[in-house]
């Protein structure tokens, strides 16, 4: 028998209250995950200087991009997972947390082989600039060797939170931004190892959330029904778990190769707008949080309720996550809007260059005026998504990689780099169009996994 906070049935219950107490624990632990990156920015910013700033900055799209499979591979797990819970169908659930386990281990050795080995070509590739391109380099080789951690705390989290337990992976990521703050400045500033001690202070404190998450499931096994998994993955669970991680998996590619074009255009523009937009990134990831989780609270919601056929719960569930985004994208504009440059000079200092100051504020003020359409995208893409129609949002993505490539390279010859930025809410407003007349087709009722 399960006991109440290990696990959440999101099947009975008020949807907003549940819907919420959900999301705010994922949301403070997207925050802390993002303080990963955010803490090493501020570090090399204002202890290794603004190139090298440039270099560790603009790592981000291509770590995302070789990882994404994997992670894809997770979160597609977690939606089989979650409907299986809701269905009460606890063998089979067993049986997708071994193929997940699996699956995601060999990736991970294959990513972080030809990651390591393949990095210096996928910079130049992205128009790197050459001054900045050898600390890039040693980040990257760092945080592939040693991507273990990585996967096995987005592996394990998302088996949690698909038993409805957001709680026990935030425990772990504050623990981990704890420990990533201190080794940073001991590494960095004690020891002066530069770009490759904040990497290596990132990999450890990964691999403590992975631990952290991977003992619990441990020690509770038994109370979330997870006890006597099967040694070996069964043929027809891996299938299933790559049917539906695969699609997710290649949206989230999508995503990345969209940033990546975008990001060499935004190398053509020199060191201080990639320093700016390296800064603001970070800032724009961690004010989105509450906004994507409770899209991701929506999918586990839409995985439960789906598996026990409450279709009525799902309708009620929208539109209250549409109520709620709506009021947290106000918020986050005016934070954005009123205090982008004072958060700029964190990063950069009071003697931070005017030129990258000024494009991070901009680029801040543009996604602030815009993250409630991406709160209807996330809400609508995650509805699909929870119900198993992996496909649909896949094409979804597909859009929005189009529309954010070609905005961006139509609008900053015009615009300069404001047009850059400007293209990122146009190509949610793309991805917006599937996933709304998706649901409102009903079709996506018709393919739950279980």
């Amino acid at each position: 028998m399960m006991r109440t906070g290990m696990t959440k049935n999101m099947t009975q219950g008020e949807p907003a209250r549940l819907l919420l107490g959900f999301a705010a624990p994922l949301a403070l632990g997207g925050i802390f995950q993002q303080i990963y990156n955010l803490v090493d920015v501020i570090v090399v910013g204002r202890f290794l200087g603004e190139e090298a700033l440039a270099g560790v900055g603009g790592t981000g799209n291509l770590t995302f991009f070789l990882l994404s499979l994997i992670m894809g591979l997770c979160n597609g797990a977690g939606i089989l997972i979650s409907q299986c819970f809701g269905a009460k169908r606890y063998a089979d659930m067993r049986k997708a947390v071994t193929a997940l386990a699996w699956s995601a281990g060999l990736l991970t050795v294959l990513v972080a082989v030809f990651g390591t080995l393949a990095c210096p070509f996928l910079l130049r590739l992205l128009a790197v600039p050459q001054e900045v391109i050898g600390y890039s380099v040693t980040y990257l080789r760092i945080l592939y060797l040693f991507s273990f951690g990585n996967v096995i705390y987005n592996g394990s989290s998302a088996v949690l939170r698909s038993l409805g337990n957001s709680r026990i992976p935030l425990y772990a990521l504050i623990a981990a931004s704890v420990m990533n703050i201190v080794l940073d400045l001991l590494f960095v500033v004690g020891f002066g190892l530069g770009v490759a001690g904040v990497a290596v202070a990132t990999v450890i404190s990964q691999h403590v959330s992975g631990a952290i998450c991977l003992s619990y499931l441990f020690c509770r096994r038994r109370e979330m029904e997870l006890s006597g998994l099967p040694a070996y993955p069964e043929r027809d669970m891996v299938y299933k778990v790559f049917q539906v991680g695969v699609p997710t998996a290649f949206q989230s590619c999508l995503i990345s190769i969209g940033g990546m074009s975008v990001q060499r255009l935004i190398n053509s523009f020199g060191a201080s707008v990639m320093a700016a937009y390296a800064a603001a990134v970070k800032v724009d990831n961690i004010a989105i949080q509450l906004i994507t989780s409770l899209g991701t609270a929506l999918s586990v919601f839409t995985g439960q309720n789906i598996g026990g056929r409450r279709f009525d719960r799902i309708r009620d569930g929208l539109r209250k996550t549409l109520l709620m985004t709506a009021a947290a994208s106000l918020s986050i504009a005016c934070l954005a809007f009123f205090g982008g440059e004072s958060l700029m000079k964190l990063f950069l200092g009071e003697q931070g260059a005017s030129v990258a100051v000024q494009a991070g504020a901009q680029y801040l003020s543009v996604m602030g005026a815009a993250y409630v359409i991406c709160g209807i995208m996330q809400s609508y893409q995650n509805i699909i998504r929870g119900s198993g129609d992996v496909n649909t949002c896949m094409v979804a993505g597909f859009t929005e990689l189009i529309g954010r490539v070609v905005f961006a390279y139509l609008l900053s010859p015009i615009l300069g780099v404001a047009g850059i930025w400007i293209a990122t809410p146009l190509s949610w407003a793309c991805g917006c169009v599937i996933p709304v007349a998706r649901y409102y087709s009903g079709r996506w009722k018709q393919k739950m996994l279980v």
